[in-house]
This record gives structure tokens, C-alpha cells and sequence, in this order.
């Protein structure tokens, strides 16, 4: 695959990673030095890490921001959307940056996508793993996500505002003005990957995948999290061998942005140790 479209601007460069022949993925690639790839969440997009860009490229590091097809400024097909095809998305965007000894992080979706990376390639490219409240191994009951597939395909914009206020640790908890970037993000997701997402998240059992990483990693999730419990953080914890928690007391889902310092600070933590 090659590289097209390369733009360079006043924060880095960004570019466009052919993965099919008519599937190009959006990608953000800054800095110098160790890399970290950042895998983003459900319908999010790259633009999410703005606040980890900053502060990692500060610290010495290489950082690249996938966006998954179907989201962001990513092509958007029709297709299949599951954890395989994002996988191999992810492991053609790392082959053609000649990305070796990353650490993989990934977001809700994007975390239980960097687990099933990691197991289905058995760590190549990486050398770490952070799940941030990642939805894994399994992510809800499948009653309960019929119901927001449901309102996905009727009205989703009040899917997205329902989420929305139950983003944070309370329905204050994140600013209006943060809150109205989030939600720009998310009406960026094509409605077809949005639907056919939230399928993937009520099918995909990565419970057999847990005990296949043999990479360190470390594992985030907020205390107050409604949309990925903080039980799944202790299923983690308990499948993958060599794994520790860190625990984010004042944050729900959002913890990326409700504890901004802490987080940008124990992922520095986790890259240096």
C-alpha cells in the first residue's frame, strides 16, 4: 500500500493510508522518537487525542492517530465493520509507517480493537498496550445494545445526546464547551458505521484473546464509568498476565479529559517504565 494525499500542517503532518483499493484511513503523525499509536472510540475519531498529541510530542515522543474507517475523516464504506477488519487496517497503517516497538492504546472501542490486535498478530509492531475503559472482553448484554441499535437506525442524533450524558462521571462533569466538541466528533461517523459498530460490540467475545497478549499493559477505566463498568477493567486485569490498573476515581467514560493530568501523566509513566 502507499502513502497519498500527505498534508502538512501547522501541527503535524497528516495523511491518508491506502488499506483497500477504494479505503483510505486518515491518519495524524507528530513528533519524534519512541512511537505510540492511538486507536480512538466508538464514533469518535484521531481528533479525540488532541490533548495526548500535545503533551507527548512535548515529552520527546512519536505520536500517530488512526482513525477507523467509517469515522472521522476516514473513507467510509459500505462493508463489514468488525474487530478483524479494523485489525487489519491497523496492522497496514503500521507496515507502511515502518512502525516498530510501539505502544498500542486504544479507547472503548478502540481498546477492545487493540486487544484483539495484539493477540491476533501475537504483538507485532508493539511492545506495550494501554486499554483505556475499553470495552472487553464482552461489552453489555445483548438486550440492552438491540435497544441502541434500534434508536441508531430511527434517530441517531438522540443515541449520540443519550451517550453524551452519560459520557462523564455526572452529566456536569464535562464542560459544555468539551462536551460540543465531542459531539462534532461523533457526528463525523458515517450512520452506517455508527449501526454496524454497535453490532460488533454486542457480538465480539475477546475473553479467549486476554490470555494471548504477552506484552505489558497497562490498563485505565474509570471508577464511575456507566458505559464500560469498571468490572470489565477487573476482567482485564485478572486475563491478561502482565497487566496492572490504574484506577481514576473522579472519572467516568471520559477519563481522557475528566482526570486530563493524570492520565497524560501515567501513560508517561507507562512508556518510561
Amino acid at each position: 500500500m502507499t502513502l497519498s494525499n500527505r498534508q502538512f500542517t501547522s501541527v503535524g503532518r497528516s495523511e491518508f493510508i491506502a488499506v483497500e483499493e477504494n479505503v483510505k484511513l486518515h491518519v495524524i503523525d507528530l513528533g519524534e522518537g519512541p512511537t505510540v499509536v492511538l486507536i480512538h472510540g466508538w464514533p469518535l475519531s484521531n481528533a479525540m487525542y488532541e490533548y495526548q498529541y500535545q503533551f507527548l510530542v512535548a515529552k520527546g515522543y512519536r505520536v500517530i492517530g488512526i482513525t477507523l474507517r467509517g469515522f472521522g475523516k476516514s473513507d467510509k464504506p459500505f462493508g463489514p465493520y468488525n474487530y478483524d477488519i479494523f485489525a487489519e487496517d491497523i496492522k497496514i497503517v503500521l507496515e507502511t509507517l515502518n512502525v516498530e516497538d510501539a505502544l498500542l492504546g486504544g479507547f472503548s472501542m478502540g481498546g477492545a480493537i487493540s486487544i484483539h490486535f495484539a493477540a491476533k498478530y501475537a504483538g507485532a509492531h508493539i511492545n506495550k498496550l494501554a486499554l483505556f475503559g475499553a470495552a472487553a472482553p464482552i461489552w453489555s448484554e445483548a438486550e440492552a445494545v438491540n435497544g441502541l441499535i434500534d434508536l441508531s437506525v430511527t434517530n441517531r442524533p438522540q443515541l449520540l445526546e443519550n451517550f453524551g450524558k452519560i459520557f462523564g462521571a455526572s452529566e456536569t462533569a464535562i464542560s459544555a464547551p468539551l462536551a460540543g466538541w465531542l459531539g462534532g466528533i461523533n457526528f463525523e461517523a458515517s450512520f452506517y458505521a455508527t449501526t454496524q459498530c454497535l453490532i460488533a460490540l454486542r457480538d465480539e467475545d475477546l475473553r479467549e484473546d486476554l490470555g494471548k497478549i504477552k506484552v505489558p499493559t497497562a490498563i485505565f477505566h474509570g471508577t464511575k464509568d456507566i458505559i464500560c463498568g469498571f468490572h470489565l477493567a477487573e476482567q482485564m486485569h485478572a486475563g491478561i498476565s502482565d497487566s496492572y490498573v490504574v484506577k481514576f476515581e473522579n472519572s467516568g467514560h471520559a477519563l481522557f479529559i475528566e482526570e486530563l493530568e493524570k492520565f497524560n501523566s501515567e501513560l508517561l509513566a507507562f512508556l518510561t517504565k
